[in-house]
């Protein structure tokens, strides 16, 4: 970075710090009212406060790394659905669930279990969401953030620290974010989220732009090379800038990258997921999850929360254009520099192999298809510590015969037959870390890197919204964390603490939950969690579609008896669990079911175990239903009045998402 981005990005982050917590003084933490203002912002933002702070809660490195990674690789913009089906489902939320949480009073989400059903079940879900909250989303925001660091810096070093470590990189994030949640609580979160959700989309669309650009004065012949069917370099030279993009990535609905449609077979979000699976985390994460609903809670009305709900969904249509779409222009104008990365990635594994070690190497067909020379020699190796001959590993090629997708899908048949034997001295053969051909979470760190210009502030500009956006998230989740601690946890057990001690053991939890997920994340690294996005995704799994299958029925079955909350949260992960590592349960492990179980896309395993939960919980209600419904608490002091432009804006937003729908399917 030259003086003048250098410049910019102090100032930025400098500025925003400063108006966040300026805006939050006089929040007093002493009165009686102190645990209201730290982690609850007083009960006083209004709509446009609470629009801009879900969205800058929400859009981060996690989505400017994890989603344009997907992007970049072959979902395309089928990852877009994250985005586009969350706008419908924030509409939901305004008319569902905000009322009745707003009605309660309610701190935390946790909180209302207690009123609906019992103390436990609260208890339950709060250790449930702290463990996903900041092993999960905290660590991976933070490992995220760090990569944008260590790509825009490597072989640079601040202070003897080695900027292009991943490890120095989750430091410094963490660090700062914990610093910030910790003076400020929510209400200097919100402000905050007001400047970097703006910011956010104008670097985004910056970004998109000089993408573009780049790819109508790009090589023909290069680009040719990335496209998802064949396409001759003649035709990409006679093409514009928007045919171009078209051309390389639009394809058949099973290959291309332009369109919102998988297979029902591919492994992330296949069509069927558009039916049910991926409605369940979007409604779990904006209805439900703590540091996303922290700032509806906030709301001074209930009319302000739904407008502020709203504005945030039509917000959430604009993401895609400056998220995932410059992640598949990532690969199309530098897949070079995302091989480097993968190689990078490899280097350890490929050492062990050169030194011959009694391991199994998994590899991916990115990995076949840059070396199939040595993909084919790391198979024979396989195959002989699988007890199979190695001849066979020779013949076909990949290049013949064999494309690179069948032999690493025939190399993953080896892996996990080595992997239950054993060596001669009696160890078990272990699997090491999968071997890349392209590292897709560097998408977009690439992009910065590749198209920004030095020394005229406008780099400096992207990485300080990008910077900021990182300590907004994760100064939204360190405060949702510590508010479940202080409220759901501390509280209980002493019941007579003052608003001051709450915020205090909340200014605690803070630390000690970023130095837990500081220490996670640089092992987020490894390429078996397969992008951070997935990985995310992957892991709210185990308690998402218990808990929204619950609140569904705390909510609208109003009859349902008080042990449905207890045994929706305990039986999902259990459920999860026994789908995800069906190939692992001894004698069931050498089924078909269980290979076919093992294999399910995660978002067909979240359908499976919801329904599941919620058949239980109906047979529950039926069998024992209550004698009445349950009297939830009433909160007097807010005006839980809607107003009818709400629900327009409501409709007009859920048209202009079915229309995207349409032009992209």
């Amino acid at each position: 970075m030259g003086f003048a981005d250098i410049l910019v990005f102090v100032v930025f982050v400098a500025a925003v710090i400063a108006i966040g917590l300026w805006k939050s003084r006089g929040e007093e933490t002493h009165s009686d009212k102190g645990a209201q203002n730290y982690f609850l912002a007083g009960r006083g933002l209004t709509w446009w406060l609470v629009g801009f702070s879900l969205i800058a809660a929400n859009i981060s490195t996690e989505q400017f790394v994890g989603m344009s990674g997907q992007a970049a690789d072959w979902l395309g913009m089928a990852i877009a659905s994250y985005e586009w089906m969350a706008a419908i489902t924030l509409v939901v939320v305004a008319f569902l669930f905000l009322p009745t949480f707003l009605r309660s009073g309610i701190y935390t989400i946790p909180e209302f279990l207690e009123y609906r059903y019992n103390a436990f079940a609260r208890t339950v879900m709060a250790i449930s969401t702290l463990v996903i909250l900041v092993g999960v989303p905290t660590a991976s925001v933070i490992y995220s953030g760090a990569k944008v660091i260590t790509v825009n810096f490597q072989g640079q070093s601040v202070l003897g620290l080695d900027l292009g470590d991943i490890t120095v990189g989750c430091w410094i994030i963490g660090t700062l974010s914990a610093v910030y949640v910790f003076a400020g609580g929510l209400k200097a979160c919100a402000w905050a989220d007001l400047i970097q959700g703006s910011a956010l989309i104008v670097g985004g669309a910056v970004i998109a732009y000089l993408a573009l650009k780049a790819l109508a004065v790009a090589d023909p012949t290069a680009l040719a090379a990335t496209a998802t069917t064949q396409v001759s370099p003649d035709a990409v030279a006679n093409a514009g800038v928007v045919e171009r993009l078209r051309m390389l990535n639009a394809g058949d609905w099973q290959a291309g990258k332009l369109h919102m449609v998988r297979p029902g077979d591919d492994p992330k979000i296949p069509w069927t997921a558009l039916v049910v699976g991926l409605w369940i985390p979007n409604f779990f994460y904006w209805g439900l999850n703590q540091y996303i609903t922290q700032r509806t809670l906030g709301s001074k009305s209930l009319a302000e929360g739904q407008r502020g709900v709203v504005f945030a969904a039509f917000l959430k249509l604009l993401i895609p254009f400056v998220v995932v779409i410059p992640g598949i222009l990532a690969f199309n104008l530098f897949n070079s520099d995302l091989s480097k990365e993968g190689e990078r990635k490899n280097t350890a594994v490929l050492q062990a192999f050169q030194e011959g070690r009694q391991e199994v190497f998994p590899f991916t067909p990115g990995f076949a298809r840059l070396q199939p020379e040595l993909a084919v020699k790391i198979y024979a190796h396989n195959a002989l510590l699988a007890g199979e001959m190695p001849a066979a590993a020779s013949s076909p090629s990949p290049g013949t015969d064999r494309s690179p997708a069948e032999l690493a899908a025939a190399n993953d048949r080896l892996v996990g037959k080595a992997s239950q034997m054993k060596t001669g001295d009696g160890k078990t053969i272990k699997p090491t870390t999968t071997l890349v051909g392209y590292d897709f979470d560097a998408a977009f760190p690439t992009l910065i890197r590749r198209l920004l210009p030095e020394g005229v502030g406008l780099k400096g500009f992207v990485l300080a919204a990008i910077f900021g956006a990182v300590v907004s998230s994760l100064a939204s989740m360190l405060n949702s964390s510590s508010t479940i601690f202080a409220i759901d946890m501390y509280r209980k057990i002493k019941k007579n603490a003052t608003q001051y001690e709450l915020v205090t053991v909340g200014r605690v939890c803070v630390v000690v939950f970023v130095l837990i997920a500081v220490i996670i994340a640089p092992t987020l690294d490894n390429p078996k969690f397969e992008g951070i996005f997935n990985f995310i995704q992957e892991f709210q799994g185990f308690i998402s579609p218990g808990i929204l299958a619950i609140f569904l029925f705390g909510v609208l079955v109003h009859k349902s008896p008080r042990s449905c909350g207890t045994v929706g949260l305990l039986l999902n992960p259990v459920l999860y669990g026994l789908i995800k590592w069906a190939d692992e349960i001894p004698g069931f492990n050498q089924t078909e079911l269980a290979t076919t179980l093992s294999k399910m896309a995660f978002l067909n395993r979240m359908a499976v175990c919801f329904f599941v939960v919620l058949a239980v919980l109906t047979v529950m209600r039926l069998a024992a239903p209550l004698a009445k419904p349950v009297d939830l608490p009433v909160n007097t002091h807010i005006n839980l009045e809607t107003k009818g432009d709400v629900k327009v804006w409501g409709g007009l937003v859920i048209l202009l998402t079915l229309t995207l729908y349409w032009v992209f399917w």
